[in-house]
C-alpha cells in the first residue's frame, strides 16, 4: 500500500501558514499518550509610569489621557505586588510550570517578582521590552534582540518562544524572531494544534494560545463575572471529550498578575487547575516542550506531514 502523500502548501489566507482544516490534518501521538494538553501562560508586564496606559479598568474623564495615569498604572502596579504572589502560590502548590510571558524590563523594574519566576523554574518567554505593540518602536528588529539578550542573560538560556505585547506584529515580526533564534510564537491563534509558519530564515511553529480562555479578553475587554473563565473552561472540557478520542488537542489558560491575582478570580484559577489535574487524559506542557513535541512528531510523520513543514 503507497504512502499517503502531502499536498503542496498553498497559502489562500495568509502568507505564512498555509490553510487546512482541522479534519485534514495527518494524526499525532498523543504525548505519554495522554490527548488534552494543557498550556498556562502568565503576562508579566511593564507599565511605564510616564506612558500611555496599554489597557484602562478606569477611563479618564471628558476622554483625556492623562500622563501620568495613576488609577491605570495602580491596576498593573497591585497585580504585580499583589496578584504575582498569589500566582506563583496557586502554581507552585500544584506543581505546575507555566510559561513567564515578560516584558524584558521587568527584571529591571520588578526585580523581585523575576527572580521569583525564574526560581520557580517557569519557562521564559519574550515579550517586548515594555508592553508597547511592536509597530510603535523605531527598530524592531534591534528590540527583538535586546529582549532576547536581556532574557538570556538573567535567565541563563536564550528563550526559544514569543509572545508580541498584545499579539501584535508587523510583517516583518516572524523573520525577525526566526533569525534571532525563536522556534515558536504564540501570536498566531489559528488552531487547536500546533503549525508550521514560513519565514525568511527557515520554519517555525505556531504554539496554541487561546482567546477564548484568555483573562485579558474575559475581564478587561468583556468584563464578565469573576467566575467566566472556569465556566468557559469546564464547557471547553465537555465538548472536547469526542475530539481526544481522534487524537490530541491544547487547551490554553492566559493569565495576567491584574486579572487573574485579584481575590474575587484566584480562587477560580484554583478550581480550574484543579479540574483539569483531576483528570487522567491530561498533561500539562510549556511552550517550549509543544513545540518540541510537535516537531519530533511531525518528523516521524514524514510520510504525510502537517501541512507548512519547510526546510530551512
Amino acid at each position: 500500500m503507497s504512502r499517503p502523500v502531502a499536498r503542496a502548501p498553498r497559502f489562500t489566507s495568509n502568507p505564512r501558514i498555509p490553510f487546512q482544516m482541522s479534519t485534514e490534518r495527518p494524526p499525532l501521538p498523543p504525548p505519554d499518550g495522554k490527548p488534552l494538553i494543557v498550556h498556562v501562560l502568565v503576562a508579566l508586564e511593564h507599565w511605564r509610569f510616564d506612558d500611555h496606559m496599554p489597557r484602562h479598568i478606569m477611563p479618564a474623564p471628558h476622554g483625556l489621557r492623562p500622563v501620568p495615569d495613576v488609577p491605570n498604572w495602580s491596576w498593573a502596579e497591585y497585580g504585580m505586588r499583589c496578584g504575582m504572589p498569589r500566582l506563583l502560590r496557586v502554581l507552585g502548590e500544584r506543581g505546575i510550570k507555566a510559561d513567564a510571558c515578560i516584558n524584558a524590563s521587568v527584571l529591571d523594574a520588578y526585580p523581585s517578582v523575576a527572580e521569583a519566576v525564574r526560581d520557580a523554574g517557569w519557562e521564559f518567554q519574550g515579550h517586548g521590552i515594555h508592553q508597547r505593540a511592536l509597530a510603535d518602536e523605531a527598530d524592531e528588529r534591534a528590540l527583538i534582540r535586546a529582549a532576547l539578550d536581556k532574557l538570556e542573560q538573567f535567565c541563563g538560556y536564550r528563550p526559544r518562544g514569543w509572545t508580541g505585547p498584545g499579539l501584535r506584529e508587523t510583517v516583518d515580526t516572524l523573520d525577525h524572531l526566526r533569525e534571532a533564534g525563536v522556534i515558536y510564537t504564540c501570536d498566531w491563534v489559528v488552531d487547536d494544534l500546533p503549525c508550521w509558519i514560513r519565514t525568511k530564515h527557515g520554519p517555525m511553529v505556531a504554539v496554541p494560545y487561546t482567546l477564548d480562555l484568555n483573562d485579558s479578553v474575559i475581564y478587561a475587554v468583556e468584563k464578565h463575572s469573576s467566575d467566566e473563565q472556569y465556566r468557559r473552561l469546564m464547557a471547553t472540557l465537555d465538548a472536547v471529550e469526542p475530539e481526544l478520542e481522534r487524537g490530541p488537542r491544547v487547551i490554553s489558560l492566559s493569565l495576567h498578575h491584574h486579572l487573574s491575582g485579584v481575590l474575587h478570580r484566584v480562587r477560580f484559577v484554583e478550581k480550574m487547575l484543579d479540574a483539569l489535574l483531576a483528570r487522567r487524559d491530561t498533561v500539562f506542557m510549556t511552550g517550549g516542550q509543544i513545540a518540541d513535541w510537535f516537531i519530533e512528531a511531525d518528523r516521524r510523520n514524514d510520510g504525510a506531514p502537517n501541512q507548512g513543514r519547510f526546510d530551512a
